[in-house]
């Protein structure tokens, strides 16, 4: 999925590796995003996890309520740099962690009914200096909609959310709203069906709640996303409930707007042609091996289907740091630049330094007027800082 078209983008001016990212295209997105949350009184927060490029938080809080996080470190830095309201979840709160996002977060969201009991002498006390916090309790609906087990917070055994069995309705006072994610990257209809399970689980606990939160994994910026049936959802369970709905896309934000340039540095035969890039499926693009699945490159196909097949590979020691097969209309070459598609979201969020594998710059182009600007780029000292 691309909405800009990279090759009007001259590599030369570029580091490689390198993660581009078009900023008129995360416009596009974050209006779309804007359109829906006006419509439907749904307040949208951009989901760090998924997209924390903070050089583009001023272009995000013109359009979105706030930030989610996962921790204390994500949270600070959607105080830091994206205004609004600050939310936050984690799978389990370490005491010190809780203790300072307690001083600064709107929202905080609990996954087990003990961890809120076991806080409560620290949360009365935020509490004296910020009467405003609100808390929440992350729910189970035990409905699976997601294709990957790893990616899926409904899989059996899960550790994410409350299932109604294991949910102590005596636990909660001073809970104001109920939060639930069973989504990875995909459409209307999966979130259709999952809030159908959720009301007849929950639905008699939303009576005493003033909000309640769909979670992410909304794909609300694709092509072939019903938001006109979303919009109308939400405006009926607002209406059923008098509720006030949360959603937090993340890769919503962030999908077809951006890229990873990668440099061809050998090319060696072993059974098969193979290409070795100066960029890494472990260290630059895991979910490649986690999931997995197959980055689309510019001007490539399948293997076979061109001229010229090669399976391409990364730099690091792992032996299945392979991105994938590919052909391609001409043989490639050293000093070859090539376009991996679609690599805003959920990329330069997880990248490591494994073998001391040099990050990929960072660079914002704008489509729409051609202007480049690398805003950062990683050393030696990136790797040793890590480290001690």
């Amino acid at each position: 999925m691309q909405f800009t078209d990279f090759s009007k983008l001259d590599l030369a001016r570029l580091p490689s590796p390198c993660f581009v990212v078009d900023e008129a295209a995360v416009e596009r997105n974050l209006k779309i995003l804007a359109n829906v949350s006006e419509r439907s009184g749904a307040k949208i927060l951009s989901a760090l996890k998924a997209f924390s490029l903070w050089h583009l938080a001023p272009l995000v809080s013109e359009y979105l309520d706030g930030s989610c996080a996962s921790g204390l470190h994500e949270a600070k830095l959607g105080r830091e740099y994206y205004g609004g309201e600050v939310h936050v979840f984690s799978a389990a709160y370490p005491q010190s962690d809780l203790k300072e996002i307690l001083t600064f977060a709107d929202h905080i969201v609990f996954n087990s009914c003990a961890q809120w009991r076991r806080f409560q002498p620290m949360i009365k006390q935020a509490l004296l200096l910020r009467p405003e916090i609100e808390f929440g309790l992350r729910v189970n609906p035990e409905h699976s909609e997601g294709a990957v087990a790893i990616y899926d917070p409904c899989a059996p055994g899960s550790r994410l959310g409350i299932p109604l069995s294991q949910l102590d309705e005596d636990c909660l006072d001073g809970i104001s709203g109920l939060h639930f994610h069973t989504l990875c990257e995909q459409g209307f209809a999966p979130l259709q069906r999952t809030l159908a399970v959720f009301e007849q689980k929950f639905g008699h606990l939303i009576d005493g709640m003033s909000w309640i939160n769909f979670g992410g994994g909304h794909h609300i910026t694709a092509p072939d996303y019903d938001t006109e049936a979303l919009i109308k959802l939400i405006k009926q369970f607002t209406a059923k409930y008098n509720v006030q709905v949360y959603l937090e896309p993340g890769e919503a934000i962030a999908i077809g707007t951006g890229v990873l340039v990668s440099e061809v540095l050998d090319i060696v035969r072993n059974q098969l042609d193979l290409a070795i890039l100066d960029t890494s499926a472990t260290c630059h693009m895991p979910d490649v091996l986690e999931m997995p699945y197959r980055p689309d490159i510019s001007g490539s196909d399948g293997p076979g289907k061109l001229a010229y097949t090669y399976r391409l590979g990364g730099l690091s020691c792992l032996a299945g740091d392979v991105i994938g097969d590919y052909s391609f209309k001409q043989p490639l070459r050293v000093g070859q630049r090539i376009i991996f598609e679609d690599m805003s979201h959920y990329t330069m969020v997880k990248t490591t330094t494994f073998n001391g594998v040099r990050l990929p710059a960072i660079a914002i182009w704008n489509s729409a007027t051609e202007a480049l600007k690398v805003i950062k780029e990683f050393a030696y000292s990136d790797f040793k800082n890590r480290l001690s």
